[in-house]
């Protein structure tokens, strides 16, 4: 693995995060990461870097999975999941394709999906249900 800056100026970007996991986020920093700006977030149980190829295990995935009773998550999965929110939460179409990096209305869109929270009578129906 060679460690360098992006090809390009689009490779550096600034990520949004929830305001909800910011004190979970800060109190992992200072327990696991340097203070310095640059210093990797997150890195495998030895101090290596994560990559495709050791995430799963790295970072334990499936162990994750398992105590949370979730099964068939991947972890590409949460894009679809932030974009659904963003867009619930008010986020434009703009908002999203810049939040995503996507440059075209159909990419973006591809990672919004309906939720019963935004049917009416999608509630309903389970409501009758339960």
């Amino acid at each position: 693995m060679v460690l360098a800056p992006p090809k390009s100026q689009a490779g550096n970007r600034t990520v949004s995060i929830p305001s909800a996991i910011v004190p979970a986020l800060t109190e992992h920093r200072a327990e696991f990461v340097g203070q310095a700006d640059e210093a990797f977030v997150f890195l495998g149980e030895r101090g290596g870097y994560l990559r495709g190829g050791n995430f799963r295990r790295e970072a334990k995935w499936a162990e994750a999975l398992k105590e949370m009773g979730v099964k068939g998550l991947h972890f590409h999965d949460l894009r679809h999941t932030g974009n659904t929110l963003a867009a619930q939460s008010g986020a434009s179409l703009a908002d999203l394709e810049a939040r995503m990096w996507h440059d075209s209305d159909r990419a973006a869109l591809i990672y919004q999906h309906a939720t019963r929270d935004d049917d009416p009578e999608g509630r309903r129906c389970a409501e009758r249900a339960s």
